[in-house]
C-alpha cells in the first residue's frame, strides 16, 4: 500500500478520542475499562495501520470496529457493570452501617468533560446517551447484542455494517436488534431521560439542592426529592427507595459528619452531578464523595452517589473545594 494512504494513528485517533471514550463507556459501564479500550484500540490500530484500506473504510468506521472489537474482548473477560438497584432489593433501614461490596464490579460515573465535543460538526457523542440507568439497562444485555444496539441506534450504522463487523448475517443482526429493543422495553427499562443540565428548572432544584446540603438540612433536601426517589452509592451495597429512607439516611451522614458542608457542581452522564466535601479537622474539608442526580419536573427521581476515592482523583476533582 502506498504509505499515504495510510492513517495518521496519533492524529485520527486524537480527533475521534471523545466520541470513542463515550463508546466504550457504554459498551463497559466503566471508565477505567474504556480509557484502557480506547488505548487498546491504539495500539491495535498502530499494528494494523499498514493493512488500512481507504477505499473500504473510512478512518472513523475503521477505529470503530477495531474498538467494538477490544470491548468485546473485554466484556468477555471482566463481565457487567451494575448498579446496586441491579443486584438486591432495597434495604430497609436507613441507620444501618455501610458495609463496602468492592467484589461487585460497579458502575462508574463518566464526567461531561471527557467526552464533550466542541465542534457541533463532530459531535457525535451527543447521540450517546450516557445516562447511569441507561448505560446501566444496556450492561444486562449481552455483549453483541449491546454493540449491535450501540452502533445501530446512537452511531446510526447500517445492518450490513453491523453484521460485516460482528462476523454474522444481516438477519441475525436485526434478530439481536429487536431483542435487545424488547428487553429495554421490558419490567426493567431505564425512566424516560430526566431534565438536561442546562435546563432552568433543573438549575433550580440543584441550587436548593446545594443550599439545603451544605446546611446539612436533610427536611430541606427531602423536600426535593419525589415520591420514588432511589438512592444507591457504589461501592456499598445497599440501597434505599422513598422519601422516609431517604431522609433518614441523609441525617444519618449529618449526624456523622456534623458541621457546614461544601459542594461543587459538574456534569456527568449528560446529568447535574455534584463533588461533596465533609467536614475535616480545624475548619478544612475532605473529599467525600461524586454525586450524579436525575432531575424531573418533579424534583430528584435518582440520586447515585460514589465513594471511589480513586476514581474522583482520576477525573481530576480537586482534594478540596476552592471556596472555604
Amino acid at each position: 500500500m502506498d504509505v499515504t494512504s495510510q492513517p495518521d494513528i496519533e492524529r485520527d485517533l486524537e480527533v475521534h478520542r471523545r466520541e470513542l471514550l463515550a463508546f466504550c463507556y457504554r459498551m463497559l459501564g466503566s471508565l477505567h475499562d474504556a480509557e484502557d479500550a480506547v488505548q487498546e484500540t491504539m495500539l491495535r490500530a498502530w499494528r494494523a495501520a499498514d493493512r488500512y484500506d481507504a477505499t473500504r473504510a473510512s478512518v472513523r468506521t475503521w477505529l470503530y470496529r477495531i474498538a467494538t472489537n477490544v470491548c468485546l474482548t473485554a466484556s468477555a473477560r471482566r463481565g457487567r457493570r451494575a448498579l446496586p438497584a441491579d443486584v438486591a432489593a432495597a434495604s430497609d433501614d436507613p441507620r444501618q452501617p455501610l458495609v463496602m461490596a468492592p467484589e461487585v464490579a460497579w458502575l462508574q460515573p463518566l464526567p461531561d468533560a471527557l467526552v464533550a465535543d466542541q465542534d457541533p460538526a463532530t459531535a457525535a457523542t451527543d447521540r450517546l446517551d450516557l445516562r447511569l440507568a441507561l448505560v446501566a439497562a444496556m450492561q444486562r444485555l449481552p455483549a453483541r447484542q449491546r454493540a449491535a444496539m450501540i452502533l445501530r441506534e446512537a452511531l446510526g450504522w447500517p445492518a450490513s455494517d453491523i453484521a460485516e463487523l460482528l462476523d454474522t448475517t444481516i438477519p441475525a443482526v436485526n434478530s439481536a436488534l429487536q431483542r435487545a429493543r424488547a428487553a429495554l422495553a421490558g419490567p426493567a427499562r431505564p425512566p424516560a431521560p430526566g431534565l438536561r443540565p442546562d435546563d432552568a428548572r433543573c438549575r433550580r432544584f440543584v441550587d436548593a439542592y446545594v443550599k439545603a446540603f451544605e446546611r446539612a438540612d436533610p427536611a430541606a433536601i427531602t423536600e426535593l426529592v419525589t415520591a420514588d426517589v432511589i438512592l444507591e452509592m457504589p461501592p456499598v451495597a445497599a440501597w434505599f427507595a422513598g422519601p422516609d429512607d431517604y431522609r433518614a439516611f441523609m441525617a444519618g451522614v449529618f449526624e456523622r459528619r456534623p458541621g457546614a458542608w461544601r459542594l461543587v457542581p459538574t456534569r456527568a452522564n449528560g446529568q447535574p452531578a455534584l463533588v461533596a466535601y465533609c467536614p475535616g479537622r480545624e475548619g478544612s474539608f475532605d473529599m467525600h464523595s461524586y454525586q450524579v442526580l436525575d432531575i424531573t419536573e418533579a424534583g430528584i427521581r435518582r440520586q447515585t452517589v460514589f465513594y471511589d476515592q480513586g476514581l474522583m482523583a482520576a477525573v481530576g476533582v480537586p482534594a478540596a473545594p476552592d471556596r472555604v
